[in-house]
């Protein structure tokens, strides 16, 4: 393996850095998804039952406590607890567009990480076959090992990064529906909390 890293020629280490940074990306977006998960139903269920108790100052205290996106959001609607459902679910809706593009974070740059790598390796097939015609007008049609190198680096280096774009994208994809599931599911949270304590709400 490592022979054929390194008969594909020196784009092979920016290659093999697009792969480790995009392996890293989705790790750590999927570590956050789930943790993002668990902590706002865990909040979801608290802070509704305070509410539904009479407990609004209580719950406001909670979220403020609490390091997770869907916090911010709903001290903004408990703090507008008594108005109208209308006047409230602007409030919410402004500062929830604020919050939940951080969900992206990083998504923009595993799309270039997508983009790039395949580059990568038709920037390797063009010097590898810039290498193998200058060998072959030095030395002449001579034998096939003539040109061997040079295609070798330029079909490594186009495979690699071939290899690295095509799983990359199929990752950004996934996260990027995750990103829009939990956004969904943040805004059902908020809009349930704003039928909570809105003063003309259905529910109430």
């Amino acid at each position: 393996m490592l022979e054929i890293f390194q008969k594909g020629g020196p784009l092979m280490y920016p290659i093999l850095f697009c792969s480790v940074l995009a392996l890293a990306i989705f790790l750590e977006r999927v570590w956050v998804y789930r943790g993002l998960i668990k902590q706002s139903r865990h909040l979801k269920d608290e802070v509704e039952l305070l509410v539904r108790n009479e407990h609004v100052a209580d719950a406001i205290s909670v979220c403020r406590e609490r390091d997770t996106l869907l916090a911010p959001i709903y001290v903004v609607a408990l703090n507008a607890a008594g108005r109208s459902r209308e006047q409230i679910k602007t409030l919410v809706e402004e500062v929830g567009s604020r919050y939940t593009v951080t969900l992206d974070r990083y998504l923009g740059l595993l799309g270039t990480i997508a983009t790039i790598a395949p580059l990568l390796g038709l920037l390797g097939t063009v010097l590898g076959m810039i290498r193998a015609f200058t060998q072959l007008s030095i030395q002449g049609i001579g034998t096939p090992a003539t040109l061997g190198g040079g295609i070798s680096e330029a079909l490594i280096t186009t495979a690699t990064g071939l290899s690295v774009a095509i799983p990359t994208i199929l990752l950004h994809k996934y996260l990027t529906s995750r990103s829009d599931n939990i956004a969904h599911q943040l805004e059902i949270h908020a809009l349930h909390l704003v039928d909570l304590v809105a003063s003309d709400a259905p529910s109430n």
